[in-house]
């Protein structure tokens, strides 16, 4: 079996780096963390590599960071797995105390989603989740917020084109789910919100006027302009606050149908 000191050299030579190029790095490592221990000398990083010598924890870190190397590997590599801390026996803590859990290093994440799932409709993902995988926690720290529901619009939504395309994944903030009117400069202020109506999803601009909800597309868009009843044919699940959304997909623009008399008679 290799040895850890020999898996380190092996990377370094792959990397194309040399020990001084090592040993220059981790004191850069030092100098910004103001701690001597960061740095790792030639010759302890020859002994590392070469006499089974076991880093510190600071010199364990300078070198995961210099060869773009995932902590938790490198631990592995010296024998400790992280994932098994909770399998030992360990005494009964006799005094209360306040300390925060800590994070897992896998978190699930949807690998299969429902049958009836339609990339046409925009739909909101939560629902459609059928699986689960396990993927590493830092990967996953930008979705940590449980106030945070994620969507998916439609191939055939156009209802914010050319904004948001077809296809695009969003990100929406529960707690922003008041309709605002107005105070914005332009178009790309205006806020964009998701809602649920009886039909399915939609994303668009939205505003009030009595109680009714006024679900209102962009100006190029070739969908009309929807009215209904708040809070009974359409709920307001909150604001879109993220976007993923390709750039290289375009796709023919349907004709704009007739706008509906629900919205001659309301105005």
């Amino acid at each position: 079996m290799i040895s850890a000191g020999n898996r380190l050299r092996l990377l370094r030579e792959e990397l194309g780096f040399k020990l001084r190029d090592v040993e220059q790095s981790t004191v850069r490592i030092a100098e910004e963390k103001k701690n001597e221990e960061y740095a790792i000398p030639l010759s302890r990083l020859s002994d590392i590599e070469t006499k089974g010598v076991v880093p510190s924890v600071y010199r364990m870190y300078s070198l995961s960071s210099v060869y773009r190397l995932d902590f938790h590997e490198l631990l592995g590599w010296y024998g400790i797995d992280l994932s098994t801390i909770p399998e030992h026996s360990t005494p009964a803590v006799p005094n209360t105390h306040c300390r925060p859990a800590a994070l897992p290093e896998s978190a699930a994440i949807p690998v299969r989603l429902d049958p009836s799932f339609d990339i046409r409709r925009t739909s909101n993902l939560g629902r459609m989740i059928q699986q689960w995988g396990l993927v590493p926690m830092p990967e996953l720290k930008a979705l940590a917020d449980n106030g945070y529901t994620y969507g998916y619009i439609g191939s055939e939504d156009y209802t914010m084109y050319p904004l948001l395309m077809p296809g695009t994944f969003i990100q929406v903030d529960e707690n922003k789910h008041e309709v605002l009117e107005g105070g914005w400069r332009s178009e790309y202020e205006r806020p964009i919100y998701f809602v649920e109506t009886r039909d399915g999803h939609i994303c668009s601009w939205c505003s009030t006027k009595g109680e009714c909800l006024i679900l209102q597309p962009h100006p190029l868009s070739p969908m009309p302009v929807r009215i209904l009843r708040n809070e009974q044919e359409a709920e307001v699940i909150g604001q879109v606050v993220g976007i993923a959304m390709r750039l290289d997909q375009f796709a023919t623009v349907p004709v704009r149908p007739p706008e509906s008399k629900a919205l001659a008679k309301l105005t």
